[in-house]
Parts: C-alpha cells; structure tokens; sequence
C-alpha cells in the first residue's frame, strides 16, 4: 500500500512564494508517475505537474514559468516550488503517483483515477 502526506501549505501574499513537501510511503516501482493537482471549491481538479522516473517534467499551462516540480528519492519525498503565486492559485494540493508508468502528463490527474493520492495541503494566495 503506497502513502502520501502533503505538508507545506499555507497563507501569502500575491507575489509569495511556498514550497510544498510530499512524503511518500510504500512501493511505487522502478517506472512511475508522480505529481501535483489542484481543486478550489466548485472548481473542475486540474493537473498542476508530473515527473517520471526518467526525471521528465512537464507542467499544467497555468503554472509554467512559476512552479518547479523535483523529487528526492533519497528521501522518498516530492517538492512543488510555488513562484509568484497568485489568488487563481487558490485551492487545495494533493500529490498523487499513479498506478501506470503510461499516459504522465499533468491533465491525466483529472482524467483517469488511477492513482494514489493524499489528503491535501490548503494553499491560500491573497491579493
């Protein structure tokens, strides 16, 4: 059984920055999916980012430019570097890794449910 625990989250300013922790727990494999989504109140999930176990990255349009997605393994940990964040970045994060090495890109978190996930950590962005 994999775990996720999302740490980080918290109250800024418009222009602030935060760092988001994910701890990872059980096996995942040598081939995987991991990342970040999104959802506000009465808002649709959207994907934020993924990184493959070949280390590539790719980002959700909204959040290119602004967010870096990295991961140790060393410490079986996933980071989001949140830039320049904005009110629109408002929500609750979760990281998730998915069951399948296949289809990782960021809108994938909100199209298949094929994934383990977290309980979120609750960004707030203040203009």
């Amino acid at each position: 059984q994999v775990h996720l625990a999302e740490s980080g989250g918290g109250s800024v300013q418009a222009g602030g920055s935060l760092r988001l922790t994910c701890e990872v727990s059980g096996y995942i494999g040598n081939k995987y999916c991991m990342g970040w989504f999104r959802q506000a109140p009465g808002k649709e999930r959207e994907g934020v980012a993924v990184i493959d176990s070949d280390e590539f990255t790719q980002y959700g349009d909204s959040v290119k430019g602004r967010f870096t997605i990295s991961k140790d393994n060393t410490k079986n940990s996933l980071y989001l570097q949140m830039n320049t964040l904005k009110p629109e970045d408002t929500a609750m994060y979760y990281c998730a890794t998915a069951w399948t090495h296949l289809n990782c890109w960021p809108e994938r978190w909100a199209t298949y449910y094929d994934h383990y996930q977290g309980q979120g950590t609750q960004v707030t962005v203040s203009s």
